[in-house]
């Protein structure tokens, strides 16, 4: 985010003001909570029989504004949507974990957000129903090992969003989710008013401005879009530590100062390094890889790595870093900089590619042999068969050259914070 909190109010475990923060957001939370009248089990539960239908309605209302708000500053870069934790997506234990919340919602008139709410007010049904939560989490946290395989990898999907399942633009997707749930806030009051018997007359009109203002938002946000790869990109920074101080460069002045380009003595050393989780990347065409690549390296071919990108966002780490690989340093430098632009964290490009790679570590293997090619981008060694990897030089020898030096470049920088979400 461009714009971050003020020091005082940055998130910090050594910060007190962090638990003040922290303390105000979760009084208002509960607050509103009990002045709806979610802490009141019969309220809750009447939903599922059309008298009362304020839940889904105070959900969707959530849910749309915090949709739209979220999207509004995305087009307006003030946000950055592949640093928000998305939580991963899993069919069927999400099917079969939405089927007993739901049946334990309309039985004990509470979800777990709410049953707290209402246990904090000495409500009895609350307590027992919190308790009830208690006794389910031991149970779970018991028999999870029996089933973890299916609970853990069945339908997964990774970060799915509705952008990914129906191909749309997130300001679109935004509009159409919106106007689902005005509709949807239309029907629930027909419901209400022929289950329920209420009458619509003495509802305030305020909910209607309301709605037209939601309504006009999410259409602004359409209209604005999500930024390009570019604008991204001319946004971003990248963070180095120079003289014990931190030095923000842009991505092209990184570039220029040769900044993220590794040699390749120290993309070996890091191969071996314990402290960090190494993906390097080739992209390549499969052809070129399947000639010669160095030992752990993935093929994502240029073309394809942006749809990767999700999944690569999805499972990096405080300790990850990223390398990307092709045969020279121009189609690497194309990688680098749509990976910068999309906030994927630590990435670096191989000096020289895979030529310079060859250059260091190749000099003495009798297979491989140079040629006089001045084309960029192409492999300037002659290969007598596409072994990938099983050359010497895809794995050099730990030993042979375990004093070779460099300058090291690869400083770890932390740039999101995984957290998960829950009911409510």
């Amino acid at each position: 985010m461009n714009f971050p909190l003020p020091s005082f109010l940055a998130v910090s475990a050594s910060n007190p003001w962090t638990y003040v923060l922290f303390g105000v957001i979760g009084f208002a939370f509960g607050f509103t909570l009990e002045m709806s009248g979610f802490g009141n089990s019969r309220k809750l539960a009447a939903q599922f029989y059309f008298t009362d239908l304020t839940v889904l309605k105070v959900m969707f209302t959530g849910i749309a504004v915090a949709m739209t708000l979220t999207f509004g500053a995305v087009g307006l870069g003030l946000l950055d949507f592949s640093q928000v934790w998305v939580n991963l997506t899993y069919v069927p234990s999400g099917l079969l974990g939405g089927l007993i919340m739901g049946v334990g919602f309309i039985i004990g008139g509470f979800c777990p957000t709410t049953s707290l709410a209402s246990a904090s007010t000495g409500k009895i049904d609350g307590m027992f129903f919190v308790g009830g939560g208690f006794v389910g989490a031991f149970l779970f946290g018991e028999t999870e090992k029996y089933f973890t395989n299916w609970y853990n990898n069945a339908g997964y999907y990774g970060r799915l969003t509705l952008m990914d399942v129906f191909g749309l633009p997130a300001g679109v997707i935004v509009l159409l989710v919106v106007c689902m749930a005005l509709f949807m806030f239309w029907g629930a009051e027909q419901l209400e008013h022929i289950f329920g018997k209420k009458d619509l007359s003495k509802e305030p009109k305020l909910r209607i401005y309301a709605a037209g203002t939601l309504f006009l938002l999410a259409l602004g946000v359409a209209l604005i879009g999500s930024p390009s790869t570019d604008q991204k990109y001319s946004k971003a920074t990248i963070l180095r530590t120079v003289d014990d101080k931190p030095v923000k460069y842009s991505a092209d002045e990184a570039l220029a100062q040769r900044l993220v380009q590794i040699v390749p003595a120290e993309l070996f050393k890091t191969r071996y390094d314990q402290k960090v989780r190494l993906t390097m990347i080739d992209v390549r065409p499969e052809a070129d890889y399947n000639l010669f690549h160095i030992r752990g390296a993935i093929n994502i071919p240029a073309p394809q790595l942006k749809a990767h990108i999700p999944s690569l966002l999805a499972t990096s780490a405080a300790n990850s870093i990223y390398v990307v690989i092709s045969n020279d340093e121009t189609l690497a430098t194309q990688a680098w900089k749509l990976l910068v632009a999309e906030s994927l964290p630590n990435v670096y490009l191989l000096e020289g590619g895979l030529n310079n790679w060859i250059a260091v570590f190749g000099k003495t293997d009798p297979q491989i042999q140079p040629l006089a090619s001045s084309l960029d981008e192409q492999l300037k060694y002659s290969f007598p068969a596409a072994l990938g990897d099983r050359y010497t030089c895809a794995d050099p020898d730990p030993i042979e050259n375990e004093k070779i030096e460099f300058t090291p470049r690869i400083q770890l920088q932390l740039k999101r914070d995984k957290s998960g979400g829950g009911c409510g």
